[in-house]
């Protein structure tokens, strides 16, 4: 018997480009719900979109799932869905593609599932994408903000 759906809807946000940062994520299994959200000292808002997905796939106990991801990015949605994730890993991110570790980690995560993307309008009337964008402005203007270590080290090579 094939198992239910795993619905999830992610968000990110920065305050500033770059700036402060979060990430949002509303897991929803029948009739369980899952909320996650932290925050970053100094990120940007695509890597905070990445993120939430990369959580998601993270808190995952089993492999094999099936997942509908819901996403007002369409930088990873036309990432994923378009194959330029592939060609930016077939081409080892070259011209300067940002986000490679992110997306290196994604794309190992995401060979453990059957995933599916779906793009939303963000800001609009999907209720599920409205409570990932709180949390994830909460997370990026809360206290105890993480590093985002991938993009630090970025910022002090430059």
């Amino acid at each position: 018997m094939k198992q239910n759906i795993i619905n999830i809807y992610t968000d990110g946000s920065s305050r500033g480009n770059p700036g402060p940062g979060g990430y949002g994520v509303v897991m929803i299994w029948g009739n369980i719900k899952k909320e996650l959200s932290q925050g970053y000292r100094l990120t940007t808002n695509n890597r905070m979109e990445l993120m939430a997905v990369i959580a998601a796939l993270e808190a995952l106990k089993k492999n094999e799932l099936d997942l509908m991801i819901y996403s007002d990015s369409n930088y990873v949605v036309k990432a994923v869905m378009q194959g330029w994730l592939n060609k930016w890993i077939k081409t080892n991110f070259k011209g300067g593609i940002k986000n490679s570790d992110l997306w290196l980690r994604y794309h190992a995560l995401s060979k453990m599932h059957k995933i599916h993307f779906t793009w939303v309008k963000g800001h609009a009337e999907n209720a599920m994408n409205n409570r990932c964008d709180e949390l994830a402005t909460e997370a990026a203007d809360g206290k105890n903000l993480l590093a985002d270590e991938g993009y630090e080290a970025v910022i002090k090579k430059n």
